[in-house]
């Protein structure tokens, strides 16, 4: 438990720098709106882009384990919207924090992946992310842009820089382009810039107050993440033709907290961004807790 709780560690020291540095004025507002604007517009696409490129693909993991990752991330997506008839929340809201319920947290992925399974499950994760990194911010663009209603969805997805950044790095990989060196080293620059600015940027739009009215929603979306998410995780891997890592990787990524896009993304599309921000810091501190517990089921 200790372990998973120092590797979420440093993002909550990223969100509480963003915090102090607005809080004491060292950085005005306006600073964050346009940094959001980097990150969402450059940094985070050249981090996708990077990732998908340099992924390692198996066609036999992505029809096997890729399905597994689409089944958990739909069923994820319905749950979210199982909120809306239950709790009548306000659309934008309820728009805003639904990705909250669904995507995950591919830094700690890679982490907790390299940790647990070594180089298998690294590669195991990065067929995991070539699957749920597009269906995660296609069902959030989508979402967010009916909920705020603006505009034509099709547009915005194919608009988006995140989904133009995954798409175009899967088809670099599928087409067995090299990355030079000098481009690789730059676009590793920028993803490791992307998370920790994006971070930062979360802490600096923290507010309690966001939470007025919507605890529900936020306690709906955490626990889908958190708790049914990774159950039906559990139920895949007892029904589908898994190895044993196949299996505690799909089970890792069912238990990852929310991505810290989530934020950038409701913010750059009209979205409630403090309520998304809170929901972020709220979902990955209960993750400490979780999922270190759900990770002690072992696959033999």
């Amino acid at each position: 438990m200790f372990a998973t709780f120092f590797l979420i560690l440093p993002d909550f020291l990223l969100m509480a720098l963003g915090l102090v540095l607005v809080r004491f004025r060292f950085l005005l507002p306006d600073f964050f709106h346009g940094a959001e604007k980097l990150v969402y517009y450059v940094l985070f696409p050249a981090l996708l882009f990077s990732s998908m490129a340099k992924s390692e693909l198996s066609l036999q993991q992505i029809s096997t384990l890729g399905l597994g990752t689409a089944l958990v991330i739909l069923a994820g997506v319905a749950m979210t919207y199982v909120a809306r008839p239950l709790l009548h929340p306000d659309a934008l809201q309820h728009a805003s924090v639904a990705q909250c319920g669904y995507r995950f947290n591919s830094y700690l992925a890679f982490s907790i992946a390299g940790a647990l399974g070594g180089t298998a499950g690294l590669s195991a994760m990065a067929v995991i992310a070539v699957v749920a990194v597009p269906l995660g911010n296609i069902a959030a663009v989508s979402g967010l842009a009916q909920g705020g209603k603006s505009g034509n969805v099709v547009l915005l997805l194919l608009k988006n820089p995140l989904i133009i950044g995954t798409l175009s790095g899967l088809g670099w990989n599928l087409l067995g382009l090299p990355l030079p060196a000098a481009l690789d080293v730059t676009l590793s620059r920028l993803g490791s810039s992307a998370l920790a600015l994006g971070l930062i940027c979360v802490g600096a739009s923290f507010s309690v107050h966001a939470l007025q009215g919507a605890q529900r929603l936020v306690s709906w979306m955490i626990a889908v993440k958190l708790l049914f998410c990774p159950v039906v995780a559990l139920v895949l891997n007892a029904v589908m033709p898994l190895n044993p890592l196949e299996q505690q990787m799909l089970l890792l990524f069912a238990t990852l907290p929310t991505a810290s896009t989530t934020y950038v993304l409701a913010v750059r599309m009209g979205g409630d961004g403090r309520l998304v921000a809170l929901t972020m810091s709220l979902c990955t501190l209960f993750a400490a807790v979780t999922m270190p517990l759900w990770l002690m089921i072992r696959y033999a």
